[in-house]
Order: structure tokens, then sequence, then C-alpha cells
């Protein structure tokens, strides 16, 4: 699978009303029909964000979605996310047809998780995320596992954090930039960091720090992170300046990869990069400071083992500082990748 991400903002749609239902729907429905989905599977779409959004006001009386659009080889799919803060529900009565947590006829959740080609939930005492992507039903690539959750302060149109993903054959790069502040200054910074790094995203890490710092220079300057993952050996390259944090976590371990302190586009020293080897199988997770530092996967029984759009949708949710931009990454790194 050789492609490139540019970065962008989740969408986020409250759901605490009925009517919400029906423009959520909408929404999606036309987010699919803008990426080329037929009739058809533009209907999958708009039946999956119905029904999900439908099992917000049921179980939990109100929540959010998140809508994405997620790039292809060819194309691409749509990612719609519940996420709510109730009670844990029963998911395998959930996922069985007829069944309702408002205790009304519905075709339920097992309906999405066949309209879907990927379906996931995680659910406990702090609440429900579940995850639908929708292709198109001519796109057999297999799906990437990455996870975003992106959202600027108080949803300005501007976000000083960014992120970009380009996957090589079995070699992934991944970076993720919070310019200094928030706001359009910030988001220039960063913005002229992921133009250098999607020139040669590909190029020894340092090498590219240093393109992204000329190319900083003049602006605010912000931290960095790269990392670069090669799955055919099963190593990963990390060089880092700045409070991007990262981690690699597997069910039985969390290894932090360290940064070097200072501003790139404005000073810092020569950053070192460390080599970490045995990384497949793990999680590559990113974060810009948005996100509180104190999270704990092994708080969350059994969520290191879904899809990574639902991990960082729960980080999110309850790890967001809120007051700041905040970005979280998460790629399974996994060798039948390419």
């Amino acid at each position: 699978m050789d492609m490139t991400i540019s970065g962008s903002m989740t969408l986020v749609l409250p759901i605490d009303d009925s009517s919400q239902v029906g423009h959520a729907r909408r929404t999606a429905q036309k987010l699919a029909e803008q990426q080329g989905f037929d009739d058809t599977d533009a209907g999958r779409v708009a039946l999956v964000t119905t029904e999900l959004a439908s099992n917000l006001l049921k179980h939990a009386g109100r929540g959010e979605l998140h809508l994405r659009v997620v790039p292809r080889p060819s194309g691409a799919g749509i990612e719609v996310l519940a996420v709510d803060r109730a009670q844990g529900f029963d998911l395998n009565a959930c996922l069985a047809d007829g069944y309702s947590t408002g205790g009304t006829q519905g075709i339920g959740l097992g309906a999405v998780s066949r309209q879907a080609e990927v379906f996931d939930v995680y659910a406990d005492a702090r609440g429900a995320v579940l995850l639908a992507r929708v292709y198109a039903r001519t796109d057999k690539q297999p799906d990437w596992r990455f996870g975003i959750s992106q959202h600027s302060l108080h949803d300005d149109p501007a976000c000083g954090d960014v992120w970009h993903l380009a996957a090589q054959g079995r070699t992934l790069s991944a970076l993720v930039i919070d310019g200094l502040g928030h706001g359009e200054e910030a988001e220039r910074a960063a913005l002229a960091g992921e133009r250098a790094f999607a020139l040669s995203p590909f190029s020894e890490p340092v090498m590219l720090l240093e393109e992204l710092h000329h190319a900083m220079n003049g602006t605010r300057g912000g931290a960095v992170a790269i990392a670069q993952a090669r799955l055919d050996s099963g190593t990963l390259r990390f060089v880092g300046v700045g409070n991007i944090s990262a981690a690699l976590i597997n069910a039985e371990k969390s290894r932090g990869l360290a940064s070097h302190p200072g501003i790139v586009g404005g000073q810092y020293r020569k950053a070192q990069p460390f080599d970490y080897d045995e990384v497949n199988g793990q999680l590559l997770i990113l974060h810009s400071d948005g996100l509180q530092s104190r999270w704990n996967l092994k708080d969350y029984p059994g969520l290191v083992h879904c899809h990574p759009a639902v991990i960082a949708a729960v980080l999110h949710r309850d790890f967001c500082r809120g007051r700041d931009d905040v970005t979280v990454v998460v790629i399974a790194l996994e060798p039948a990748h390419g």
C-alpha cells in the first residue's frame, strides 16, 4: 500500500436531540457522495450514521458523532464514531437485531456491523465508543489500521496541530507538529513543516527534521515528532523536538519515546534519533500536549486490542485538556501492512 495522507480535523456533530439524527445522516451521506460513493454505498453510510446517532440517544441520552474521510489507495472511505460518557451497555444484546436500549424495535447495531467494512466498539463504565468505516463495494483493499482524533481549541477553523502519514511498501512514516500557541499563526507554522515533510517523508529523520526547521524558520515554530517504522525488519526510528508525546504499546508493556528540548523553526541542539526493534504487533501513539500525559491503556481492559480509531477517540474523550488544540494519532504496526 503506497499512499500519503495529509492531516485534517475531526468533524464533530453533537447528538442530544432527535432532530440532530437527520442532520447527521444528511451530513454523512453528502460527505460520502463528495468522495464518489454511488447511491447504494452512500445509502449504507446514511444507514450506519442514523443507527449510531439513534443509539447514542437511546442508551446514552446524548453524545457525539465524529466523522472523517479515510483516504484509500483508490478513492476514500467514510469513518463514523459514536462517542458517549454514559453507563456501559450490554454489547452482545445491542448487536442482536431488534434489540434497543430505548425499549423500541430497531434494526440494532448488528445491522451496522454488517453494513460497515470495519466495525468495532469499546464500552465500560466511562461510556462507549463505536466505530464504523464504510468503503465502496468496489474497494477490496484491506483496512489500514490507524486512527486520528484532531480538534482545534473552541472549534476554531484554524488548528495549530498538524499530522501527516505516508506508506511505501512496508515502510510507514508519521509526523505530528504542534505549532506554538494556537490559532492562525500556530497553524501557519505547523503547515510550513508539514509541506516540507510531504516532499520526502522517507528521508533519514534527522535530515528531514532539519528540512522542517528551515521551512518553519520565520514562523512561531513548534514541537515536532517523526516516526518511521520498517515493518519488514520490525524496527522503528524516532526523532522528536519539543513536547509531542510518543509511545510504543502492547498488552504487556509501554515504551516512551524520548524527545529533545527546543523549538523547530526556532532553536534546538542537533537531535539524536532513537532506534527501537521488535515493534511489529505494537501500537505507535503520538499526541500533542492538548492531551494529558497521565493516561494508561492498562486502565482500560481490552482497549489495546481495539481498532486504533477507537483508541484515539477514547483517549481524546477522557484526557483532552480543553485549553489547546489536540491531536491523537494511533497506528497499529502490523507486518502484513503493504
